[in-house]
């Protein structure tokens, strides 16, 4: 199966191919064949890798299969390479299962829908270029999937086109991504300039003997690893590029659990891990990626207290858990951030898709405080909905317990890390459960708050719908077990499992690092666990107990809860200081002044001064032969004066 490695990326791309164009006149069946075939298959293939994967000798790792010459000139040659090893064997399995589970999702949740064909052309390519962007054996192959996903989730965000909100949502990502991108592209540029080339393994050897940069002093191995930290903040959507995410979910609801919660915007983490050898080299990039990540989590979590739309709780919620990961990333501990990437593509899936079937189920009502004692209506969501929010909010024996306890560890332990970091992220926990719980709460528990006819046509969503919950749920709860610590009596088996990836890393790490017991490790364990349980019995008392209190706060502390409400006013600061500035120079000076009146007037006024002179000659061309006489006597004359004069 590993001679069949391409297969994994080029059977969606298949199926986008033949949607998109035979789509249009096929029945839905026939689609929805097509469609999560060409996924099914892919996984299916990518299960076979994974079984041969596993029989092969470590030290032939990583493979790199070389399949043609994209570009070759006399000192740049780039190859259409895969790469595989353990990390990227990781991706494409978490990819392709989620995106498979969310295939069937879409089955039932789009069924209803126009440009059926049309969904599932754009899923299908979307897939291909993710599968493709965790497979390159290069930067630039890299770079093509990352802007393929970037196409599609412009796609998918506007697929309501006719729906201006979505179109905005849709321009709006599409050009805040493309910012970041900038900066990838002048990575990638100076990447070649510095190395001579763009394959991982020429990069990574030539970096790693270099020597490292030293704290506060930038050189070549710190703007490239900056650079290309400006590609990962648009693409995972930290501060302060993340503003795309939450108007994102104008998209349908399975576009939200694919791209943006559980591969899309996975990317930059990736993307930074990937790159960990240039990363370590240039220790003040990793302090950014570290202090990045931890704002965005406190930051988003703060945002997500008051928000009150289901999706846009959980963007906001996506946001501040990527924050997590960068700040795993940005300590030392990659290992630890891919591993909550991995958990965090179940849970979030999960509540996408479960929150998708509360939306399905109340006729497109997305409003919590509309919402309320579901619980029993829709069972089977409450319960897949209820494993997710216990695998986010960091439940012991759940997934995110695992693989979020770890990166609070690692930062309070790691040599790269500090006791500010852990902090507010350990204050971000607490949030998180406090917000998490609060929509568990008005969703599903206390007294219904919609109307007698909604009552009347709430109904549990079709099969088609609620067994990939099922399957993600089931995930959500043991999809961490391959992490559990030694200090629990486990062997953590995905941190050894990625080891040799990370290998001349985590040595770096080892070296500057102070010895920590497992008591220490225990104690800071449980103050996350009790803050978490704190966020739990305050959301309880104030959603369950007395729910008056959250309005009577919302009225003592207006002004913060103002603030939290409307995300801090950074869109509305955008717009003034950034996009109102931008459309102002565009319109009056590059479109009215230099456009029109300089290019344009330039222009039409050589064109007015030609009609002018035509018609002035056009006058003395009367047909009239007395005036031509007239005209050569005057001629005659003055040429005859001209000579006089200039004889004397």
């Amino acid at each position: 199966m590993l001679n069949l490695l391409w297969l994994i990326p080029l059977l969606p791309l298949a199926g986008a191919f033949l949607l998109g164009v035979f789509g249009r006149r096929w029945p839905q069946r026939r689609v929805s064949t097509v469609a999560v075939g060409s996924v099914g298959l892919s996984l299916l293939v990518a299960l076979g890798v994974v079984w041969e994967f596993a029989q092969l000798d470590p030290t032939t790792l990583p493979l790199v299969q070389r399949y043609f010459a994209w570009m070759d000139a006399e000192t740049f040659t780039i190859p259409v390479t895969f790469y595989l090893d353990q990390l990227s064997l990781l991706m494409t399995l978490v990819v392709a299962l989620v995106g498979f589970l969310i295939h069937i999702y879409s089955v039932g949740y789009m069924a209803h829908e126009g440009g059926y064909y049309r969904f599932f052309a754009y899923l299908n390519l979307f897939m291909f270029f993710m599968l493709l962007l965790v497979l390159a054996g290069n930067y630039l192959v890299m770079f093509i999937g990352w802007e393929g996903v970037g196409l599609c989730s412009y796609l998918l965000i506007g697929f309501y086109f006719l729906r201006d909100s979505a179109s905005v949502a849709g321009k709006k990502a599409f050009l805040v991504n493309r910012i970041g991108d900038y900066g990838f592209t002048l990575a990638l540029l100076l990447m070649f300039a510095t190395f001579h080339s763009l394959d991982y393994a020429t990069v990574f050897d030539h970096a790693s003997q270099m020597p490292v940069e030293p704290f506060g002093q930038a050189g070549l191995l710190t703007a490239i690893t900056l650079l290309l930290l400006c590609g990962g903040i648009g693409k995972s959507a930290q501060v302060p590029l993340y503003v795309w995410l939450p108007d994102a979910m104008e998209g349908p609801t399975p576009v939200s659990a694919l791209i943006h919660a559980a591969t899309m915007v996975a990317a930059g983490v990736y993307m930074v891990a990937r790159s960990h050898v240039l990363f370590m080299q240039a220790p003040m990039s990793l302090a950014v990626v570290a202090i990045i990540g931890c704002v965005t989590a406190f930051y988003s979590a703060t945002i997500g207290l008051v928000q009150t739309d289901i999706k846009r709780i959980l963007a906001y919620s996506t946001v501040s858990q990527l924050g997590y990961m960068f700040l795993g990333l940005g300590v030392g501990a990659f290992a630890a951030g891919i591993f909550h990437l991995m958990t965090h593509a179940f849970f979030k899936a999960l509540l996408f898709l479960a929150a998708g079937s509360v939306i399905h189920a109340l006729g497109g009502e997305q409003d919590i405080r509309n919402m309320g004692a579901l619980r029993q209506k829709i069972p089977t969501t409450y319960w897949t909905f209820l494993f997710a929010t216990l695998a986010i909010v960091g439940m012991p024996g759940f997934s995110g317990f695992f693989s979020k306890d770890e990166i609070l560890w690692q930062t309070f332990s790691s040599p790269y890390g500090n006791k500010v970091l852990w902090f507010l992220s350990v204050l971000a926990a607490a949030l998180t459960s406090f917000y998490m719980f609060r929509l568990l709460l008005l969703t599903f528990h206390g007294q219904p708050r919609y109307t007698t006819t909604t009552a009347q046509r709430i109904h549990e969503s079709p099969p088609v719908m609620t067994r990939p919950l099922m399957v993600l749920a089931f995930l959500s709860l043991v999809g961490g077990w391959v992490g559990i610590p030694a200090m629990l009596g486990g062997s953590n088996h995905i941190e050894h499992f990625l080891a040799p990836v990370f290998a001349s890393s985590t040595a770096q790490v080892q070296v500057l690092a102070i010895p920590h017991t497992h008591a220490e490790e225990l104690e800071v364990m449980a103050i996350a666990l009790l803050l978490a349980a704190l966020g739990f019995g305050v959301a309880y008392l104030m959603y369950a107990r007395r729910p008056e209190l959250p309005q009577e706060m919302a009225q003592t502390f207006h002004a913060p809860y103002q603030l939290l409400l409307n995300k801090y006013y950074v869109d509305e600061i955008y717009q003034k200081v950034i996009v109102g500035p931008a459309h102002w120079l565009s319109d009056r000076v590059l479109w009215r002044a230099i456009d029109v009146r300089v290019i344009d007037g330039a222009v039409n006024g050589l064109g007015t001064e030609a009609r002018v002179l035509g018609g002035w000659l056009r006058q003395w061309q009367s047909g009239n032969i007395r005036s031509y006489a007239g005209w050569v006597v005057l001629g005659a004359l003055l040429i005859i004066t001209y000579l006089v004069l200039r004889l004397r």
